[in-house]
């Protein structure tokens, strides 16, 4: 039998059998998921959507998570961009052996970060026993929020160090020589030639900074005995309570406002590449 279809047919309908696995894929463990977490709550009625505006428990749990991860992020950046620019403007020895100490703990998990925490500042860690030395006790802070906030720092800096340090090597050095021929100070430089050309590191960076840490389990469930972040809410009403419908509606929440940091840090990032 001869095959009529015109080429341009036959090329829609390869890419369409092409596709099916991808969209199949996508339905099973996207789309059904979502679906699934969407429709939970309201098994036990609409306002179930609401818990964590109207609980206070559920409400002060996203209020430290948010905090928590606001705080880090600015640190992060702060610290991330500081060291990265120093890095890729300074040729000294051993300096690949210290980019590569610095972003080491890329390749450690949340529950690592949280057991070096616990090292510093546990019941038993370095500190505890340096203040029961002194006669203060043992002092800790690896259990509330001063720990998690340790840890998430520890967790992120190095993605934010590797992040400034690529893109302030690739930044034209001609724009800084114009802005000295012209007699521009080290601030006005940093305004107009430095920063315009970090702030779409700075965007994307402080976006996955803040949504990491917003989703955060491992290290939170390792310290956060004595501060609550939502993950470990969530984890609580799931598991220890089987309360599928308020662990649905909490991970909304958290969704939603994750979501929502990184759809505006879509939209300043298409401000900051306008050619886009």
């Amino acid at each position: 039998m001869t095959d009529t279809l015109h080429p341009s047919a036959r090329a829609r309908r390869i890419r369409l059998v092409c596709l099916a696995p991808a969209a199949a894929f996508f339905a099973a463990f996207w789309l059904l998921p979502i679906a699934t977490l969407v429709a939970l709550p309201a098994e036990k009625g609409w306002e179930t959507y609401l818990l964590v505006l109207t609980n206070g428990r559920y409400l002060q749990s996203l209020l430290n998570t948010l905090w928590l991860s606001l705080a880090t992020t600015l640190l992060t950046l702060g610290l991330g961009a500081a060291v990265g620019i120093y890095l890729a403007r300074r040729l000294f020895r051993g300096r690949q052996i210290l980019i590569s100490l610095l972003t080491a703990p890329l390749a450690f998990p949340g529950v690592i970060v949280g057991f070096f925490v616990i090292l510093l500042g546990g019941r038993q860690g370095l500190f505890a026993s340096l203040t029961h030395d002194l006669g203060l006790g043992r002092v800790t802070f690896a259990y509330g929020m001063l720990g998690l906030f340790l840890a998430y720092l520890y967790f992120s800096l190095p993605r934010a160090i590797a992040s400034y340090t690529a893109a302030a090597e690739a930044m034209d050095p001609q724009l800084e020589e114009a802005a000295q021929m012209l007699g521009a100070t080290r601030w006005q430089i940093t305004r107009d030639a430095w920063w315009p050309q970090l702030l779409p590191t700075t965007v994307a960076c402080g976006a996955i900074v803040f949504a990491t840490a917003m989703g955060a389990f491992g290290t939170a469930f390792t310290l956060s005995s004595q501060f609550e972040v939502v993950p470990i809410t969530i984890y609580n009403e799931f598991t220890n309570y089987a309360n599928f419908a308020v662990a649905a509606s909490l991970s909304i929440a958290l969704g939603l406002v994750t979501w929502g940091a990184l759809y505006i840090a879509g939209l300043l990032s298409t401000d900051a590449n306008p050619t886009q």
